[in-house]
């Protein structure tokens, strides 16, 4: 595994970009009903990037940093942009580029986060010590985002999975998993709900404490919404 260094243009994204073989794992938790049921989920392969945006690339993409931004500094992960904020720079992006980046689906993110088929089963992504891996509230965040990459990554190489940021995922947030768990003896490359009112976010951030930062953990935000606590990851085909 090679590691790079955080995109701050979009010349040097697609060395960010790792390969994440795909494969079958076991997806949700216990702890909360959001979490359940536990459910199979086979994933096609796709590419994940190593270090969430930054707010040096949103810029090289957008032309200015988000407004208000509560925490500048361009190593830092952009936040204040919402889920629709999003989707103009991933479509703004893709026309520099000529590729297919978008936000990853949440089964994507979960079976990334957990390091996919080199996973050792962590509670957090790359550990089950939330320190070594991850700036977060009631712990070591100071209260404030933090440059990405300076944590230990997880077995795939990610960085600043759990904390630091909350990340924005494509699907609709259904409360308890689809429908289709109960359909499906394994669920192949779900989706998420046709609708809904909130998007799902994953990860936890730097002000929240060190469960909601599980790699199983998920809430749901409006598409709205734009936050000093919500940043974003890229993936593509």
């Amino acid at each position: 595994m090679t590691l790079t260094t955080p995109a701050t243009t979009i010349e040097t994204l697609e060395d960010n970009m790792v390969f994440v073989e795909g494969g079958e794992f076991m997806m949700g938790g216990e702890m909360f009903d959001r979490e359940k049921p536990i459910h199979e989920v086979q994933l096609s392969n796709f590419y994940m990037a190593h270090y969430p945006v930054t707010q040096a690339l949103w810029k090289a993409v957008m032309g200015s940093d988000p407004e208000e931004l509560a925490f500048p500094h361009p190593m830092r992960p952009v936040e204040r942009v919402s889920w629709n904020d999003c989707q103009e720079f991933i479509k703004k992006l893709n026309a520099l580029t000529d590729k297919t980046y978008r936000l990853p689906t949440e089964a994507e993110w979960e079976y990334a986060a957990r390091g996919g088929k080199y996973s050792q089963g962590f509670t957090y992504a790359g550990s089950n010590n939330l320190f070594e891996v991850g700036w977060y509230g009631g712990g070591n965040s100071q209260s404030i985002t933090q440059p990405v990459g300076l944590k230990r990554p997880n077995e795939l190489g990610l960085f600043d999975v759990s904390g630091n940021l909350w990340e924005w995922c494509s699907d609709w947030y259904g409360g308890k998993y689809y429908e289709q768990c109960a359909k499906e003896k394994i669920v192949h490359n779900p989706k998420g709900p046709e609708d809904g009112t909130g998007r799902v976010v994953r990860g936890g951030s730097w002000y929240y404490i060190d469960f909601n930062c599980r790699v199983a953990y998920r809430l749901d935000s409006q598409p709205s919404y734009r936050g000093y606590g919500i940043g974003l990851r890229l993936s593509r085909y």
